[in-house]
């Protein structure tokens, strides 16, 4: 248990407005927290870390959660307890959105649960809190004792009259042609979210250049926190050696192997046959000297490299296509004979069912949420049941990849829609 007692303040205007983190107030045994505020919204958020790794897993068990809380807008929920529910589609999103953006900061050896929980306190009519819970997400974790390769800067930048705005309101986001959000360290742009109007790639790029700049300046803030209120952080057990002892090991059993069921550029479901005997036959012959989860992440790290190589070297995809080449795609309409429209797009085993329902405007969803818009009135749901890529699993209710990719998807179609008039 980490109790965090440095209070601290810094702030620094970036945009039209200064962002201010705090530590040291609010929920002071977790590994770390701040408290970030723009105008009138404020986000807490927290980072915990599980004491012990995971046994037997290969991957970070990263899970990132946003809360809206209603009050913070003055407004009681519209359902029939008056009781905050399961997240709303713009809180999935927000998650998703930091998740991509600190994700690919931490050590590939953490197989430590990690939680980071971003709760919106206080949200005003001007400044959205998403971005806010990026920027408390990697202060929260620069300054824990959680390893962690930060910090990463977020911000979101719109272009409205021929003019790039750092932090806009939401006010100019509805109007502007550019709505982009991007999250980058001091090296390089790690994550790009964006919807424009048909604006030209110029634009786009200084559009990203100038994120990186208010994205600088917000990760000089974080480390101006980090110098008083930051953490030791925990080492990772790990032998870099005994890893490339095992990686040279395996690549002596089974890398003739790989490249053999890659050099067959077949289906994928094919190559995954053929993959799999090839890593059980690594883990007869290794087990007794490693785990399971080592010899497993080893051989995926062989796979990678050898793919990459052929991509690189080669010119050739794992299916056989050169860099260049796209998949043929077959595309027809009118499938279904009673629903309003519908079409079923097939490229490769890759399908869509995209079916389409025409209501009244009445129809339009009404939301339960911090920001300011409270109806919606077009809809893109996406499906992935586990037939689609032959697996029998739970069906339940729509995952947080299946909202994020349905909001993609609405997002890239919404300019094309004709206004309400």
């Amino acid at each position: 248990m980490s109790i965090n007692a440095t209070h601290l303040v810094v702030q620094r205007t970036i945009g039209e407005q200064p962002i201010i983190i705090e530590t040291g107030k609010l929920a002071l045994q977790a590994h770390g927290s701040v408290v970030v505020r723009r105008g009138d919204t404020v986000v807490l958020a927290t980072a915990v870390m599980a004491d012990k790794a995971r046994p037997d897993i290969d991957f970070l068990p990263l899970t990132v959660e946003f809360e809206e809380r209603l009050y913070s807008a003055g407004k009681i929920p519209g359902s029939f307890f008056r009781r905050e529910g399961r997240p709303a589609a713009e809180a999935i999103l927000s998650c998703r959105l930091t998740d991509r953006s600190i994700r690919p900061l931490f050590p590939k050896s953490l197989h430590s649960d990690v939680q980071i929980i971003l709760t919106v306190l206080s949200a005003d009519p001007e400044h959205p809190p998403e971005i806010l819970g990026m920027i408390g997400a990697s202060a929260a974790l620069t300054i824990s004792k959680i390893p962690f390769e930060g910090p990463v800067g977020s911000c979101r930048v719109a272009y409205l009259n021929g003019q790039y705005i750092v932090h806009p309101t939401y006010e100019q986001i509805q109007g502007s042609q550019l709505n982009m959000v991007i999250s980058s360290n001091e090296e390089a742009i790690i994550m790009v979210e964006a919807g424009s109007n048909e604006v030209s790639e110029e634009i786009i790029l200084e559009g990203i250049r100038q994120a990186r700049l208010a994205n600088i300046e917000t990760i000089s803030l974080i480390k101006e926190m980090e110098v008083t209120a930051g953490q030791a952080k925990v080492e990772i057990s790990g032998d870099p050696e005994e890893m490339q002892d095992l990686e040279s090991q395996i690549k002596s059993l089974v890398l003739e192997g790989i490249q053999d069921v890659l050099g067959l550029n077949s289906f994928k479901a094919e190559r995954d046959e053929g993959l799999d005997r090839l890593e059980e036959q690594t883990l007869e012959k290794l087990s007794d000297d490693y785990s399971e989860q080592k010899i497993s992440e080893g051989f995926k790290n062989i796979l990678k490299g050898e793919v990459r190589s052929r991509i690189l070297n080669l010119g050739i995809r794992p299916d056989g296509r050169s860099k260049e080449e796209i998949r043929p795609i077959s595309c027809e309409v009118g499938t279904l004979p009673r629903t309003h429209g519908s079409g079923l797009f097939t490229r490769g085993q890759t399908q869509v069912l995209s079916v389409a329902t025409v209501g009244s405007l009445s129809m339009k969803q009404t939301l339960d949420t911090v920001g300011p818009d409270t109806t919606k009135r077009y809809m893109h749901h996406y499906n992935f049941p586990p037939y689609s890529v032959g697996e029998a699993r739970r069906v339940g209710s729509p995952g947080r990849r299946e909202i994020g990719h349905g909001a993609l998807a609405e997002r890239a179609l919404l300019a094309a829609l004709p206004d309400e008039s």
